[in-house]
């Protein structure tokens, strides 16, 4: 599974951006994708998650400011980005997780850099 993320930039705060992550490879037997971020000196977080059936979450620091989506058609996730604070720059990195029997497989993309201005 390869995953190509792109969408990220510089806005300034209350600004929005929408995210894109487009897989490519074994991606049907993906059982979650989700959007991940590492802000400087800091820990990588979830920030969201979508699983194959559907079941959507969010970290509370998002909820009501972002949106996940899938696009199964183009093989696409997004990440709609509003409402933007300065808490939320960080690099953005999508997510698949891939669930065998006794097995978890991780795949990861390259990142892409959200700044957020005041």
């Amino acid at each position: 599974v390869q995953l190509q993320a792109s969408g990220g930039g510089l806005v300034q705060a209350g600004g929005s951006l929408r995210l894109s992550c487009v897989a490519s490879g074994s991606i049907l037997s993906i059982k979650t994708w989700g959007w991940y971020r590492q802000a400087p000196g800091k820990q990588r977080e979830v920030v969201a998650t979508i699983t194959s059936s559907g079941t959507i979450n969010y970290a509370d620091s998002v909820k009501d400011r972002f949106t996940i989506s899938r696009d199964n058609a183009e093989n696409t996730v997004y990440l709609q980005m509003n409402s933007l604070k300065s808490a939320d720059t960080a690099v953005y990195y999508c997510n698949a997780v891939r669930l065998r029997p006794g097995m978890r497989n991780d795949y990861w993309g390259q990142g892409t850099q959200v700044t957020v201005s005041s």
